[in-house]
């Protein structure tokens, strides 16, 4: 199990790259289009070759909340934004970038579906936003010094 995560992990990483050099050839809107064009050409093979079976006949959508439509803009703004950024941070910053946005914005799902705030979540999210942004101020200093040493 604790391969999968890793190999989604590093997965996850290198289609940001890939995202990322494609945007730069063909354009980041159309860049997140094929994108989604391929992800979705996976999706059916996947579901095809699936031994789970659903009937979309069963599926009230007026139940469905209004909210959770907007899965699918937040994933384009992602894609959008990250292949954007890419190019400009180090796969790292971007990471734990990443990370940080999903961990407080999961809290204000918890917030507002379930009413529940969770103090270690945010305690937690706020140390890892303190250790990043005090590892840009060192790299921030030790790029003007190597900076101002070549000059």
């Amino acid at each position: 199990m604790i391969f999968l995560a890793i190999l989604a992990g590093v997965c996850i990483v290198i289609s940001r790259t890939i995202n990322a050099s494609l945007a730069g050839i063909i354009g980041i809107l159309q860049g997140t289009v094929f994108n989604y064009i391929v992800g979705l050409i996976f999706s059916i093979i996947f579901m095809l070759f699936s031994s789970e079976r659903t009937s979309i006949y069963h599926i009230n959508l007026s139940s469905v909340p209004w909210w959770a439509y907007l899965g699918g803009v937040v994933g384009v703004l992602v894609v959008v934004l990250s292949s954007y950024i890419t190019p400009k941070i180090s796969a790292f910053y971007l990471t734990l970038l990443i990370f940080i946005a999903q961990l407080f914005v999961g809290m204000i799902i918890d917030y507002l579906t379930l009413n529940m705030l969770s103090p270690g979540k945010i305690v937690g999210g706020l140390l890892v936003f303190a250790g990043l942004a005090y590892n840009l101020v060192l790299d921030n200093k030790s790029n003007k010094a190597s900076m101002d040493e070549s000059v």
